[in-house]
């Protein structure tokens, strides 16, 4: 069976609504494997006008498939009084009007990272450094310098590779940058991997096209996914075989 992984939906209800529709498609599994876990990485919340739909979509995959969440960085601020930009004031006041909602159940106990065999599921980085919140693992940011920074602490591929060594496991996913990029550890040492999206001619896409880049599991490798939000929304499917990521274009928005 597989996995389906989305991060930084940011209260898009349109693009998280569009996946919905794309991997319940009969076409899906056709076109990857099945699907038994839905992993939300983080960022439901805050910059998107939304919130409330965006919510109650993510409860009813919930109630169709096995949905494993940890927390992200703008999921930790707005349940903490963080204050943190990106939202204008619409989204503020929707974000506002949800306080005290049954919707927001889903955050209680939500965990920092999840771990699945040989695979850590995480918001931001894999770095134990205590409890100060923008050391935290749902705020750490890949980078090519490490430090701490007003926007969350930095790490880089190597230490992130170490973290993985240290506990035993060979892949991280993450997102919170909203850019996707791929390091592999391979024998000549830390490569960025190219990840060359090609169209699925194939698979039916409500709304839109697809394009995929399928990355075998076969050396340690960091999969950071790109946002699933806006009009290009990303995702990501991984089986015991091959990670793929999947980008949504052209998709016209709903109502």
């Amino acid at each position: 069976m597989g996995t389906v992984i989305f991060s930084d939906v940011h209260a898009d209800a349109e693009a998280i609504s569009l996946v919905a529709t794309y991997i319940r498609a009969p076409s899906f599994p056709l076109c990857f494997g099945p699907v038994d876990t839905l992993v939300n990485l983080g960022d439901l919340l805050h910059r998107g006008n939304c919130p409330e739909p965006t919510l109650e979509i993510i409860h009813d995959l919930a109630r169709e498939f096995l949905l494993v969440s940890v927390i992200g960085n703008h999921d930790h601020a707005f349940l903490n009084g963080v204050p943190v930009s990106g939202s204008d004031e619409t989204s503020t006041s929707r974000h506002e009007q949800l306080r005290g909602s049954p919707l927001l159940d889903i955050f209680s106990d939500m965990p920092m990272e999840w771990v699945d065999r040989s695979m850590l599921f995480v918001h931001g980085g894999p770095l134990d450094l205590g409890t100060q919140t923008l050391r935290l693992k749902c705020w750490q940011r890949l980078s090519h310098t490490a430090g701490d920074s007003f926007t969350g602490y930095h790490y880089t591929a190597p230490m992130a590779f170490d973290a993985l060594e240290k506990r035993g496991l060979s892949y991280m996913v993450c997102g919170h940058q909203h850019t996707h990029i791929c390091c592999r550890k391979t024998m000549d040492g830390i490569r960025e991997h190219l990840i060359r999206f090609v169209q699925k001619k194939d698979a039916l896409c409500p709304g839109g096209e697809m394009e995929a880049a399928r990355i075998p599991l076969d050396m340690p490798t960091l999969f950071r996914i790109g946002g699933c939000h806006g009009d290009k929304p990303e995702f990501a499917y991984v089986d015991d075989n091959a990670f793929t990521y999947i980008r949504l274009q052209s998709y016209a928005p709903f109502g």
